[in-house]
């Protein structure tokens, strides 16, 4: 009896995820240093727990001031839009020990599958890929 119980703890112990994805919410700096990212809940209830990333503020000056539109979106209808508020990282949800999802780029108007995985208490490691390419940044926590 004894051994079937401490085999019991042994399972439920190994059937708890170890690598879960470690929370990335909070406000990010990132490697270009040019604004703030709060990454917060998508809202909604459609949005199911997903994360998403919103420009909190500009840390330098932009050329259309905090005015700037997002000029470069595909979208026609959406290239008025301010950016300042707009969201470039969304559907972000769990699997594993990271945060799958897609990051936008209102530099270029594209979209990009990424992976975003906490490196620390400060830290966070975001990934935009196409195909099977991936480039990497690393983000800051803001002060």
């Amino acid at each position: 009896m004894r051994l079937r119980m401490m085999a019991l703890a042994i399972g439920l112990a190994m059937a708890t995820p170890g690598n879960a994805a470690k929370p990335v919410a909070g406000r990010w700096v990132p490697a270009e240093k040019d604004a703030v990212i709060l990454i917060a809940p998508c809202g909604g209830p459609a949005s199911k727990g997903a994360m998403c990333g919103t420009i909190d503020r500009f840390l330098t000056p932009q050329p259309g001031g905090t005015d700037q539109r997002d000029i470069n979106n595909p979208d026609p209808a959406k290239r008025k839009n301010r950016l300042l508020g707009s969201t470039i990282l969304s559907g972000f949800t769990a699997d594993g020990d990271v945060w799958r999802g897609q990051i936008y780029d209102p530099k270029n108007g594209k979209s990009y599958r990424s992976i975003i995985r906490r490196k620390g208490a400060g830290t966070l490691e975001v990934k935009g890929c196409i195909g099977p390419f991936c480039q990497t940044q690393v983000w800051k926590i803001a002060s």
